[in-house]
């Protein structure tokens, strides 16, 4: 069973989540968004570059199986 935290949370952990944010409020990323904001939009594509996805509907697929273990 796992104890500590998954492989992906970790590397998350090293991105600098305040200064994204910054970034993303200078620019007025988030302006019309309702649901699923740039920085879950940063970690999706994250996560499809480190899992070596070849399109957007593999990626959607992948997430949809892992959706258990997202929070």
């Amino acid at each position: 069973m796992n104890q500590g935290k998954y492989v992906f949370s970790q590397l998350t952990g090293y991105l600098p989540q305040r200064v994204f944010d910054g970034f993303v409020k200078k620019h007025d990323g988030n302006r019309y968004v309702k649901h699923f904001t740039c920085w879950n939009q940063l970690l999706c594509m994250l996560f499809g570059q480190l899992t070596n996805r070849e399109s957007l509907r593999d990626l959607i697929v992948a997430l949809d199986a892992h959706s258990g273990k997202s929070y």
